[in-house]
């Protein structure tokens, strides 16, 4: 069987070949899937997706004419995935939701001690013997009130590490996971108290319709003056627009991000030759209080070979009449009742 892999980096495709093992046949893409690209999975029965990739309806319809089965998400959030259309041309999706939390919660904790630290200040004045330190001054993480905003799997492995730290944690989710209230004393509270009292507040929450801007301008003011806010969720949980408003006044304090809404077409590749092009993006990178990764918080060695491996064990599953929980099933039909 040949697998179709759209927005194959360089960086993935070691692990994809190696958990393939012979057993699949790997068909790299460099570019993304579009609808312009969608043909060049012609022949193939699965295609493999990643987070920018577009498989939207009208790109959906087209991978099934072409015979595509299968749709292998290499990530664990699936917001760019019309999963209805999928469901009803027949497509069967996965993710891989558990490729790594560490990875992600380690750097997000990363961003947050970088920036309260001003290493990247630090660094850029010692290569130019610039060895003051009066504008460096940071604070001690252990004893600050840490906010967490979506509590699953890489949000509660977060508690984990900032509770080593010494930090009181609050936590909000739709869910509530009292494991992490036994383990390292998370309160859940409603958001916007989570907002009023946390020193830094950390995004892990999924993206969808409710939300889509769930910080914004509105949510932003409601926030201590002076707080860190870090997203390494979806880039289109905050509003970019407004966080900018917001540094620049002071009311907020910091913001690290490895997620940015208008990522799509930007991330991943070497725009390094052209002036940028994204002026929002611009001015966020002038500031000295901003910190900002272009979507790596899950690439280290572990996360990669946990992605290509589940993403090749699924199929496998799939092709072998087994169940999988990596797969996203329709929803159930909601019956009226009587």
């Amino acid at each position: 069987m040949t697998i179709t892999v759209f927005s194959a980096y360089p960086f993935e495709r070691p692990y994809l070949t190696a958990a393939a093992q012979g057993h699949s046949a790997l068909a790299f893409l460099d570019a993304a899937l579009t609808l312009d690209t969608a043909a060049q999975a012609a022949g193939s029965t699965a295609v493999a997706v990643f987070v920018n990739d577009d498989a939207s309806e009208p790109v959906l319809e087209k991978l099934a004419a072409l015979g595509v089965r299968y749709l292998l998400v290499r990530a664990a959030g699936h917001d760019n995935v019309d999963l209805p259309a999928a469901h009803r041309l027949g497509l069967r999706v996965a993710t891989v939701p558990h490729y790594s939390p560490f990875a992600i919660a380690e750097h997000a904790l990363a961003l947050m001690l970088a920036l309260n630290r001003h290493l990247r200040q630090a660094d850029a004045q010692v290569r130019r013997a610039d060895f003051r330190l009066d504008n460096l001054v940071g604070f001690d993480l252990h004893g600050k009130t840490v906010g967490i905003v979506g509590c699953g799997t890489i949000g509660g492995t977060l508690a984990g590490l900032l509770h080593g730290f010494g930090c009181r944690l609050l936590g909000t989710d739709v869910q509530p996971d009292a494991t992490l209230t036994q383990r390292y004393g998370l309160t859940y509270v409603p958001l916007d108290e989570l907002c009023a009292q946390s020193d830094v507040i950390s995004l892990h929450a999924p993206l969808t319709s409710a939300t889509r801007h769930l910080f914004d301008a509105a949510r932003l003011a409601r926030l201590k003056r002076g707080a860190m806010l870090i997203n390494t969720g979806r880039g289109a949980l905050l509003d970019t627009a407004a966080a900018l408003v917001a540094l620049e006044s002071g009311q907020l304090g910091y913001l690290g991000l490895d997620v940015y809404e208008h990522e799509k077409g930007l991330f991943f590749n070497d725009h390094s030759q052209h002036p940028l092009q994204d002026e929002l993006l611009g001015r966020l990178l002038a500031l000295p209080n901003a910190l900002v990764t272009g979507h790596q918080g899950f690439l280290t060695h572990d996360a990669l070979t946990n992605i290509a491996a589940t993403t090749l064990e699924t199929l496998g599953c799939w092709l072998a009449g087994q169940l999988t929980a990596n797969e996203i099933l329709p929803a159930p039909a909601v019956t009226a009742l009587a």
